[in-house]
């Protein structure tokens, strides 16, 4: 099972203004298609185009192809968007025409993140974008991480470091020097790092020897 902290944490590592934004290998669907008509003939038109290329999916890709008739394109555009579907493609009698389709990407905001690819080989090259696009979210969050992580060489930089980030600081493993930091400094340790440098070092409150560095933060 998924636990609710691990829910929020994606929601709060990649989310943005607009709503959720879900990484291509957590999403119930990967990729939403939104045809685009204006009557009847158009609207056969591109839900066969749909279709087509569905075919080409198979059981490769979660989809979903949005042929709701009471909503606008835009709203279902932004309908998505809100629920982190990390790709959405686009389909209108004008890409039909041009045999392509227009590929709109969660991770990048605007035209930005927009892009026109050709009907023939595209379940390989969205395929290829759901891995960019997953690779993308995780060095994204990765750098944020680092960004906001520090190593501070006492107390008193430790105190600062945890108001608005990470601390990565040597923990003697004692019960009472946690609960000391946690009252002090509202920080509390939110990991213990599987990958430790093998070196001993000073426990950052009381001072004693400890081997392992812990990670600390306040929780909101």
């Amino acid at each position: 099972g998924v636990s609710t902290r691990m829910v929020g944490a994606v929601i709060m590592v990649h989310g943005d203004d607009q709503g959720l934004i879900l990484p291509p290998k957590l999403a119930p669907y990967q990729v939403v298609i939104v045809p685009i008509w204006h009557d009847e003939e158009e609207r056969a038109q591109v839900l066969a185009t749909a279709e087509t290329i569905t075919g080409q999916f198979g059981e490769a890709v979660r989809y979903k192809v949005d042929a709701r008739e009471e909503y606008s394109p835009g709203w279902k555009f932004n309908d998505w968007e809100m629920r982190g579907v990390p790709l959405r493609i686009e389909v209108g009698p004008k890409d039909v025409a041009k045999g392509q389709v227009i590929l709109a990407r969660r991770d990048v905001a605007g035209r930005e993140g927009k892009s026109a690819a050709p009907m023939e080989g595209l379940a390989g090259r969205v395929q290829e974008m759901l891995d960019e696009i997953q690779a993308n979210l995780f060095a994204r969050a990765r750098k944020f991480r680092d960004d906001n992580t520090s190593e501070p060489a006492d107390y008193g930089e430790f105190k600062v470091a945890v108001e608005n980030g990470f601390a990565r600081s040597y923990w003697c493993g004692s019960a009472e020097c946690e609960a000391a930091i946690k009252d002090e400094t509202k920080a509390t340790i939110r990991c213990i790092p599987f990958e430790q440098d093998g070196e001993k070092g000073n426990c950052i409150y009381c001072g004693r020897e400890a081997t392992e560095k812990a990670i600390f933060a306040r929780a909101y």
